[in-house]
């Protein structure tokens, strides 16, 4: 049973978060990078999924973060800064899920708050605007059922890309590095409709942990 003290306490955490929120996109909106990095602890770290950056990337502290904010805002223009559900807070640590959009795409987010300041925020990019991510209603059959006249299977669909992608048909991205960066971003781009080929020196994927391990 819930009482009216667990209701205010559950409260606190989202009312904390959503001001922080409200805050940070105010920054981000108006294109203020000093008050943007000022909501961000000494101590603390941000993690990109192709959203900001465009690639898989990890800044850390106040400086760190401002250089992202200076080298993407212009571009990435991002608003709608929105909490996703409620908080929790544990051991004095606040965190909650949030969304956003940038002139491009539509995103979800993570962040945890130390000291009312934030420590770790994640932002990924969940849909490109003008591309629906393969996903949910939206994701490619690898089977077709019934009688379809001159039907491709999936391996067909897929040695035909392996032929023409990078030949008769340019990728959108060149991915340098076949490693677990490298793969996981190239898979991510496939999901939302993004063509792309991956460059490494070793013959096979995966041979960098072969070669390593």
């Amino acid at each position: 049973m819930t009482t009216a003290v667990d209701e205010r306490t559950s409260r606190a955490p989202t009312q904390a978060l959503r001001s922080w929120l409200t805050e940070l996109g105010r920054a981000l909106e108006t294109g203020d990078v000093e008050a943007a990095t000022s909501l961000f602890g000494v101590d603390s770290y941000w993690r990109d999924l192709v959203t900001f950056t465009w690639n898989i990337t990890t800044v850390e502290g106040q400086a760190g973060i401002a250089d992202l904010l200076r080298t993407t805002l212009q571009q990435t223009r991002p608003h709608t800064v929105a909490i996703e559900g409620d908080a929790t807070e544990q051991d004095g640590i606040i965190e909650g899920w949030f969304t956003f959009e940038t002139v491009t795409a539509r995103g979800r987010g993570h962040v945890r708050l130390k000291d009312g300041k934030g420590w770790t925020l994640l932002t990924t990019n969940t849909e490109l605007k003008d591309n629906t991510a393969h996903a949910g209603p939206h994701r490619e059959k690898g089977v077709q059922h019934g009688a379809v006249r001159d039907r491709e299977t999936w391996l067909d669909r897929k040695t035909a890309e392996e032929r023409e992608l990078g030949y008769a048909r340019q990728p959108y991205v060149v991915i340098i590095g076949g490693g677990q960066g490298g793969i996981v971003l190239g898979a991510r781009l496939k999901r939302l409709g993004v063509p792309a080929i991956i460059v490494d020196k070793h013959p096979r994927p995966g041979d960098s942990w072969r070669s390593r391990y």
